[in-house]
């Protein structure tokens, strides 16, 4: 069924909820022990910082938007992604992980795409952004968040992702209907858009820093003991929901979608070149980085929205 944005909209408003309705002092932080903390540390970290990179994107769908109702909606998925970074960091407290009011720190791969995005999101194409950020929900919601569910016992996991989950449902079907939304435009500005796009250095920086962020993913995936077939899953579904609409004519539609066809075919010659670029950044000297922008520290485990 196609969506109303208007009552798209109103819904989002409807089923908004904060850190405040969850109990976090609830019985369950003891089913977390303490040989399964140093694996589940990481890949939260990297969960919270993901999070923020949603965040980041929506932030940058919201100034370009062609719709109003559409912007509104994209400037509350930017407050939902960092309410839900929010809840994980709240999570990661609950189980002792974090000191006082220390923040985890991101990945390297993940440190770079803050940068990228801070750098470069506000003037990419909506074309760009309208195409990478379902495949980076649709990564999270299918490999990520769901891993939690069945791994992890305590009940206020649970409650805590039972409404990220039902937020990022509702992302996702505006990220696909978007998608279609921008397909529909003219052929003549498809064409300039797309050829934009390719000749963007930003768009070839934005590739090499996103090439890592994936397979940087998998190996997280693989580390805490899952299937990385669960990260190629999620991948088929991006194209399964990518294929329904007209965002196959856009151009980076059909290279994010090609790139994920290369990501789950484990004996393509791709990998070579991905996984030799997760070693490099890996080594990549975090003096060298900038200062993290204001955005990416408004991270707290506080009760708020």
């Amino acid at each position: 069924m196609p969506i109303v944005l208007e009552d798209m909209l109103q819904t989002i408003k409807d089923r908004q909820w904060a850190l405040a309705d969850i109990d976090w002092d609830a019985p369950g932080a003891e089913l977390i022990t303490d040989g399964m903390k140093p694996k589940l540390k990481a890949f939260m970290a990297d969960l919270v910082w993901i999070e923020n990179v949603g965040a980041r994107g929506f932030a940058a769908l919201a100034k370009k938007a062609p719709d109003p109702t559409l912007a509104e909606i994209y400037r509350y998925f930017h407050a939902e992604e960092q309410k839900h970074a929010n809840a994980e960091l709240a999570l990661m407290r609950r189980w002792g992980m974090l000191e006082d009011d220390e923040v985890p720190e991101p990945n390297i791969n993940i440190r770079l795409a803050i940068e990228w995005l801070d750098r470069y999101s506000d003037s990419m194409s909506l074309s760009v952004l309208g195409t990478v950020i379902p495949m980076l929900e649709v990564a999270l919601d299918g490999a990520l968040l769901k891993f939690l569910l069945e791994e992890v016992e305590d009940p206020i996991c649970h409650a805590a992702f039972k409404k990220i989950n039902n937020d990022e449902s509702r992302h996702l079907a505006v990220d696909f209907f978007a998608l279609d939304m921008l397909g529909q435009a003219r052929l003549r500005k498809l064409i300039i858009e797309s050829v934009g796009a390719v000749a963007s250095p930003a768009v070839l920086i934005g590739i090499l820093m996103y090439i890592p962020l994936l397979n940087k993913m998998r190996d997280n995936i693989v580390d805490m003991g899952l299937k990385e077939e669960r990260l190629y899953e999620a991948m088929r579904r991006f194209k399964k929901n990518g294929e329904r609409g007209a965002g196959t004519r856009l151009l980076t539609y059909q290279v994010v979608k090609t790139h994920a066809g290369w990501v789950i075919d484990r004996g393509h010659p791709y990998h070579l070149f991905a996984d030799a670029m997760v070693t490099v950044t890996d080594k990549f000297p975090r003096r060298l980085l900038k200062p993290q922008p204001s955005w990416s520290k408004e991270l707290t485990y506080e009760p708020v929205a």
